[in-house]
């Protein structure tokens, strides 16, 4: 069997999204930026039929953070966006919540499966590091070999029904020149938060430390660059741990779905 962690960077782009998931199903775990290059990423948030409509307005009313690709219903496990895969297993690393806690971190759900969860599928701003990376702009923590960092914001989503919490932001150091060019290539990617939500100073965010994320690893920022932030698909999971429903399953942050979409096919003009 392939073994993810000995492989370099050009042999984990081209990767199918297939032999990625199988990978994954059999136990491999590792942080999914630059895999499968071409092809769209997701975050996932499972919960209880009766949370699911709480869910769905909370991303409708936050659609820079939560781009929904999918939704699965009740106890449904596959679909077009994973053919042939499982939810359940396809994904490196998940996160349980219980009222709000996080209470394991497995590789695989069906231990804590039931018939009567909901799955949506968000958009990922892994999909758009490609576009990036074929415009010349590099993507720091896949060149650093870590997770993106991710940071807890001062900026508030809107609250639906029981679902309320903090935006959540991912990070990216572009270089001062390249930042225009990067808001312009993002922004032609809405269905995976799109063009940045914040450049520069990270206080204005509420970010005391960059070396410090609240998910995912520290990134080096090298000369000349500016912190760039866009919206993050861990927000739902953000919500879950203020609002603290009794039962909610996310991805565990960095590492997510491999959708068999092309990440272009969420490109607009």
């Amino acid at each position: 069997m392939l073994d993810l962690q000995s492989m370099n960077n050009v042999e984990k782009s081209a990767m199918s999204p297939r032999e990625a998931r199988e990978l994954f199903r059999a136990g491999q775990v590792l942080p999914t930026a630059g895999i499968s290059a071409g092809y769209a990423q997701a975050n996932l948030m499972i919960v209880p039929q009766q949370l699911a409509f709480d869910v769905l307005l909370f991303a409708q009313r936050n659609p820079k953070s939560c781009p929904i690709l999918g939704v699965l219903e009740a106890g449904q496990t596959s679909s077009e966006l994973l053919a042939g895969g499982d939810i359940r297993t396809d994904v490196p690393k998940y996160v349980v919540y219980e009222d709000g806690v996080k209470v394991a971190e497995p590789t695989d759900l069906r231990e804590y499966w039931r018939d009567d969860l909901v799955t949506f599928i968000v958009g990922c701003s892994f999909t758009f590091e490609t576009a990036l990376m074929e415009n010349g702009i590099s993507v720091a923590h896949i060149d650093q070999g870590v997770n993106v960092p991710m940071y807890k914001t001062n900026r508030r989503s809107t609250t639906a029904g029981t679902i309320s919490g903090p935006m959540v932001v991912s990070m990216r150091p572009i270089p001062a020149a390249r930042v225009a060019d990067a808001v312009r290539i993002t922004s032609r990617y809405p269905a995976v938060h799109g063009a940045p939500v914040h450049i520069g100073n990270p206080g204005e965010l509420g970010i005391e430390d960059l070396a410090a994320p609240d998910f995912g690893d520290p990134v080096e920022i090298p000369e000349e660059s500016i912190p760039v932030f866009w919206a993050c698909g861990v927000t739902p999971q953000a919500a879950v741990m203020e609002s603290r429903p009794a039962l909610a399953i996310g991805h565990a942050p960095g590492h997510m779905l491999i959708t068999d979409i092309r990440d272009t096919e969420y490109q607009v003009p």
